[in-house]
């Protein structure tokens, strides 16, 4: 019991991202650009979600979706780790680590549940696009969110409360720029092997169950793409289509990355870079990657540039 309350009254101590690089200024500047860019771009296809009305179908509502989670993202961890920099210290409340640990837990374990929805209605479209109004009614988007949502505060639920279960009565250096829960675990002073197996179990569990849905989603899209004679319609599915597959990638390859492969074949310097990808640079890339290739996105932006007087002269 006393290693508990060591533990719930103790501060932990973040390393940081730049302690093991000798540009930790230029890297700095870099990662808060990135930051106010992903905030920027995420916010403003949101906005054009919400007040264009070509852009109200499922697969923007799904969209929005996707955007508030890549906003959270940043926002859980970038704050911190850059006041920490600039305070130059790297303490953080346990409470605070709660809380990076839950949303983290959450947002990660919704996005991927969402992902899969979101590949499903892709497939709905151009397989069925005769039910596609039957199939992803209104009902039907709302509970696909709601369970991305439910999923991931279970999720996070069971792993935080587990997690910080746990005594940490020897080191309080977590050697992570922000609180994530393998580099947690290694602090603590008791046996975590049993709930780590738990945790590598229901990590397959929780990426090769959406991955497995997305990928006979499009497999089935990609044999009815090749089956269309209209270029256009080809054209105009294998874009959508490649779009999503890319911000799929993006994600499900860090995720993998961490929670599948064995702690001991990758270091914590690499764990740093594969979790500021997922968490920072796969937010800022994916309303990059849905505006430019997307015409309906497109158009709604330079319909509130010119409805702002600010229209290109392209």
């Amino acid at each position: 019991m006393e290693d508990v309350n060591q533990s719930v009254t103790s501060d932990f101590h973040l390393v940081g991202l730049f302690s093991h690089s000798g540009s930790c200024h230029l890297l700095f500047s870099l990662v808060a650009a990135m930051f106010i860019m992903g905030l920027l771009g995420n916010t403003v296809l949101l906005f054009l979600i919400c007040i264009d009305s070509r852009l109200h179908t499922p697969m923007y509502f799904l969209l929005s979706q996707l955007s508030l989670f890549d906003v959270g993202f940043p926002l859980v961890t970038i704050p911190k780790m850059s006041a920490n920099f600039l305070q130059v210290e790297g303490s953080i409340s346990f409470g605070g680590c709660a809380t990076q640990i839950f949303c983290l837990t959450l947002m990660g374990v919704a996005e991927g549940i969402l992902l899969a929805f979101m590949s499903y209605d892709h497939y709905v479209a151009v397989c069925h696009p005769l039910r596609y109004p039957v199939l992803m009614r209104r009902q039907v988007c709302l509970l696909m969110v709601g369970c991305s949502w439910m999923a991931g505060v279970l999720n996070a639920s069971i792993q935080t409360s587990i997690t910080l279960h746990f005594p940490y009565c020897a080191s309080h250096t977590v050697d992570h720029f922000f609180c994530e829960v393998p580099a947690l675990l290694k602090l603590s002073c008791t046996d975590t092997s049993a709930y780590e197996l738990a945790l590598s179990i229901s990590g397959v569990l929780i990426l090769m169950l959406p991955l497995s849905l997305i990928a006979t989603s499009y497999g089935h899209v990609l044999r009815a793409v090749v089956r269309m004679r209209s270029e256009n319609a080809r054209h105009k599915a294998f874009t959508t289509c490649s779009s999503h597959i890319t911000v799929v990638g993006l994600f499900y390859g860090a995720a993998v990355f961490m929670y599948m492969v064995p702690g001991a074949y990758h270091s914590p310097q690499q764990d740093n870079v594969v979790s500021l990808f997922y968490s920072l640079v796969t937010p800022m890339l994916n309303p990059l990657i849905y505006s430019l290739r997307n015409r309906e996105v497109r158009m709604a932006l330079f319909k509130v540039i010119g409805g702002a007087g600010l229209r290109p002269k392209w």
